[in-house]
């Protein structure tokens, strides 16, 4: 009984310090060395490049695959833009799977913030809902896309995630259907419109042409209620994955 007591003791010891280094500040490099600091801070350069300040010394991002700050935990996502920057997305999920919104870093030295101070800013990517960069990873391994090919080979050991994912990608199967025929119907509309104004217009023609628009207009919403349906099943997998 003693000797499970002490081991018990020993494995929340053990938790304990994972939790207290997981809350400082860090930069996980690619090189897999770790460098805690009181404070991280972007700062240009001279050269206007971003660099990740940490107390005394500073860091270029290309280096930098990880990093945890007051925040919050953000992995770098350049090797998945064209242009070699340091792009960084915040992990929204953590878990067996950690998931990452994508956030681009940009100094603005003409936004102050409540004390007047000139700041560097997290500006959230203008991209509308449907369309959000996402990424995925466990532990500290690369990140890869959020996307049901992926996910299929490292949900495999979890059936119940794995029927969460076959609904969420039968679902996008549908929306792409009724994206196509939304994208059918209003082309059908338009050129019927056109067609119908050269050769001049009747009742029953303007009448044709407005309905093919309202049908793909119909099409279309259909498309989005079901992708937007879609991501929550994407969700739902993800997080029975990490009960």
């Amino acid at each position: 009984m003693k000797k499970l007591l002490i081991i018990a003791m020993a494995c929340y010891g053990l938790h304990a310090t994972a939790q207290t280094r997981e809350s400082k500040n860090f930069l996980y490099l690619y090189s897999d060395s770790i460098v805690y600091a009181r404070d991280i801070k972007f700062r240009p350069d001279f050269s206007g490049n971003i660099r990740l300040k940490v107390d005394s010394r500073s860091y270029p991002t290309t280096q930098v695959k990880f990093f945890n700050s007051k925040d919050g935990f953000f992995a770098n996502t350049r090797k998945f833009g064209v242009l070699k920057r340091g792009e960084f997305s915040e992990r929204i999920i953590e878990g067996r799977i950690n998931v990452y919104q994508e956030k681009t870093v940009s100094y603005s030295p003409f936004i102050y913030d409540a004390n007047h101070n000139s700041n560097p800013h997290f500006i959230n990517s203008p991209s509308p809902s449907i369309r959000i960069d996402m990424y995925y990873n466990k532990g500290f391994d690369d990140l890869k896309k959020l996307n049901y090919r992926n996910l299929k080979n490292d949900m495999s050991d979890n059936k119940e995630s794995m029927d969460m994912l076959h609904a969420y990608r039968k679902s996008m199967n549908t929306s792409n259907i009724l994206y196509t025929a939304a994208t059918a119907s209003l082309a059908a509309g338009i050129i019927s419109f056109v067609s119908n104004g050269k050769s001049g217009f009747s009742k029953s023609n303007y009448s044709t042409s407005i309905g093919l628009a309202v049908v793909g207009l119909g099409f279309a919403a259909g498309g989005y209620l079901n992708t937007v349906s879609a991501g929550r099943k994407l969700e739902n997998a993800v997080e029975i994955y990490n009960e």
